[in-house]
């Protein structure tokens, strides 16, 4: 099937968060795969409810009934990827997640539309205990993702089958957000998946990383440490989000490309 409109639902991760910038807006795989479908549909459009920073609850209750409102039918891609940012919270309550996650694929599915899932990656090349808790999390989040998306006949993608995805040269300074090559390999990896045109040199794994001097990788993350990790827990005491204040970047449909 070719898809005449694209609405894509989320956080950071799909609002293209930390890709190349055009015309003042994060790119990102969502950006990348409409440029695509729409070089196969006159006529196609575009929409991008995702905000940085959205819990589940916030993604649910404030984008989807958005996103409903402009599905079409099964020629309507419904993107939906949200939870990660629960599971990053202290007081993280796994069945809570689940139960919502789920409730809203199935209420979803019931539009009609084509709906399109992601697991999130367990792995992602860092190390330590927190990406020990990220990946036991995440892991169990997994899977109400792939049951619910079986269930409903959901688009399930899982970067957790393609293991040099692991590699954190696909992330952004950050450590969590992909980067510009990251968002990339995502796209191409849809556009196969979607039946699209793609590049099928996405999945080869970038050559064997250059090893880094300790010193430098103590510099990194005390950088890291001091212009990443202390602004987040900043926000977190302060009860405070990335995405406080800002607004999707195409938040009705947007005949594509602009």
């Amino acid at each position: 099937m070719k898809y005449k409109r694209l609405i894509v639902c989320g956080d950071s991760y799909s609002e293209g968060m930390s890709d190349e910038i055009i015309n003042g807006q994060y790119r990102g795989w969502a950006d990348r795969i409409a440029d695509v479908m729409a070089q196969e549909e006159p006529g196609f459009t575009y929409v991008n409810l995702a905000i940085r920073g959205k819990l589940l609850k916030q993604v649910i209750d404030d984008q989807l009934p958005v996103a409903i409102g402009y599905v079409t039918g099964p020629d309507t891609l419904l993107s939906f990827h949200a939870g990660a940012n629960d599971a990053l919270r202290p007081g993280y309550k796994p069945e809570v997640a689940q139960a919502l996650y789920a409730e809203a694929v199935r209420r979803a599915a019931k539009t009609g539309a084509t709906l399109m899932l992601f697991t999130v990656l367990e792995r992602t090349g860092n190390t330590g205990r927190g990406s020990d808790v990220w990946a036991a999390r995440f892991g169990e989040f997994n899977k109400i993702v792939r049951t619910v998306g079986a269930e409903v006949g959901a688009i399930v993608v899982d970067a957790n089958n393609e293991s040099f995805f692991s590699d954190n040269r696909f992330l952004a300074f950050d450590r969590l957000h992909l980067n510009a090559e990251g968002h990339n390999r995502v796209a191409q990896a849809l556009l196969e998946k979607l039946g699209y045109k793609f590049d099928p040199s996405w999945r080869i794994p970038l050559p064997p990383a250059q090893p880094t001097p300790w010193i430098k990788k103590r510099l990194i993350s005390a950088l890291w440490f001091f212009t990443f990790a202390l602004p987040w827990i900043w926000r977190r005491l302060r009860g405070k989000s990335s995405g406080d204040g800002r607004v999707a970047k195409y938040p009705t449909p947007t005949s594509w490309p602009v």
